[in-house]
């Protein structure tokens, strides 16, 4: 007969008034099914503590050779409340910060992390396989930049904050995150320059098919902004719609950005702007990445070769039969054919746009490298390509 669980304790009492009363311990301990070992230690236990000896006592060891210390823990929870990571990028920087410091491994740090509360489970998502467009391979820095606006926010004073990111693909680095007021062309245009200048230009832009990036109402989907980009050379990659995780890195960046800055949003742009700069410059030079070898994106970023120009150089079309500007309405006609025109849209206003006849009398309209249609002199408006 073991121990009754429901109560150990009375059992236990009963065992050893058995004994005092001279019962056999060979016999109790098989009535009772436990070892001879078992039935002395207890007896031992009630001739020295009396009836405490009954209860259970903790099974914890009397020393912990492989307890992290309290002061590790400490560093560790304090970094954590700090910075927010997790267990392998804290124990990278804060090894680099106390090279005499013995901190345990990731395991026991997210243990440790989640002992104080500073870990909220995670939902568990069907991933999605990242392989659905096109896209150029960042191989280098500047290769890609990716442009985005994380979603706008209430600030202290009620406005809105519509922060604009910009970020290199292939080192992480975070080249701006402005706090604008709206998503119009000209202070989106405004903060690209002052990257340009900064860093040089870029191989390639990512972003999504939202204001001020495209434009649903222009030919090919043109916006003034991407327009100006073509003109510095840079090819605009824009993401399938309802696909961000073609541009996951940048994505997975604004997650981050959300919950280190805007959680309370600060009182005004002002304040949410320093924020931004705080977040930035922690992000770049501080933050190891697992992608970069836990090097920090700072460690890996470039500036580009390619400076930004003073003046646009204007568009040329040694193939073409002609070229014309856009009027300021979006029109184009072309010269000694009255019949052949079109509109193109006002974000191509003022451009140069090259004209080549076809053999069915028809005209291919070409802006830099990009054929935006035909027209011809039978049917209105500009004709999408054939095929």
């Amino acid at each position: 007969m073991p121990w009754k669980v429901s109560d150990v304790v009375s059992e236990r009492m009963i065992f050893i008034a058995r004994l005092e009363q001279g019962e056999s311990m060979s016999k109790l301990c098989r009535e009772y099914g436990i070892s001879r070992t078992t039935g002395h230690k207890f007896l031992k236990r009630f001739q020295q503590e009396g009836p405490k000896g009954f209860l259970d006592q903790s099974r914890r060891p009397h020393r912990s050779p492989g307890r992290t210390p309290k002061e590790v823990v400490r560093l560790l929870v304090a970094a954590r409340r700090r910075y927010g990571w997790g267990a392998r990028k804290l124990r990278k920087v804060l090894s680099g910060k106390h090279s005499g410091v013995r901190f345990p491994a990731l395991s026991t740090i997210s243990n440790i992390l989640a002992r104080e509360g500073l870990v909220e489970p995670r939902k568990r998502k069907r991933r999605i396989s990242p392989d659905t467009a096109p896209l150029s391979h960042a191989d280098q820095p500047n290769a890609v930049w990716c442009g985005d606006f994380k979603g706008q926010f209430r600030l202290g004073n009620r406005k809105y904050c519509y922060p604009l990111t910009i970020s290199d693909a292939h080192s992480r680095f975070i080249i701006a995150c402005q706090a604008l007021e709206g998503t119009e062309s000209l202070p989106t245009a405004n903060a690209f320059e002052a990257a340009f200048r900064l860093y040089g230009l870029p191989r390639a832009i990512r972003t999504d098919n939202g204001t001020p990036f495209a434009s649903a109402r222009s030919v090919l989907s043109l916006s003034r902004l991407s327009v100006w980009w073509r003109r510095l050379g840079i090819v605009h990659e824009r993401i399938d719609p309802g696909h961000p995780e073609q541009n996951g890195v940048h994505e997975r960046m604004h997650r981050t950005l959300k919950q280190a800055t805007t959680r309370p949003a600060g009182a005004n742009s002002l304040q949410q702007q320093e924020r931004f700069d705080q977040f930035v410059d922690e992000f770049d030079n501080v933050r190891p990445h697992e992608a970069l070898d836990d090097q920090t994106p700072a460690s890996v970023y470039r500036p580009s070769s390619t400076p930004f120009p003073n003046d646009l150089p204007e568009p040329t079309y040694p193939l073409h039969d002609l070229d014309c500007q856009v009027y300021d309405c979006g029109k184009i006609r072309i010269p000694g054919r009255k019949q052949c025109s079109c509109s193109l849209g006002t974000v191509l206003a003022g451009q140069r746009v090259g004209l080549r006849e076809l053999d069915n009398g028809a005209w291919l309209v070409s802006f830099l490298d990009l054929d935006l249609g035909v027209i011809e002199p039978t049917k209105k408006g500009l004709q999408p390509l054939p095929g």
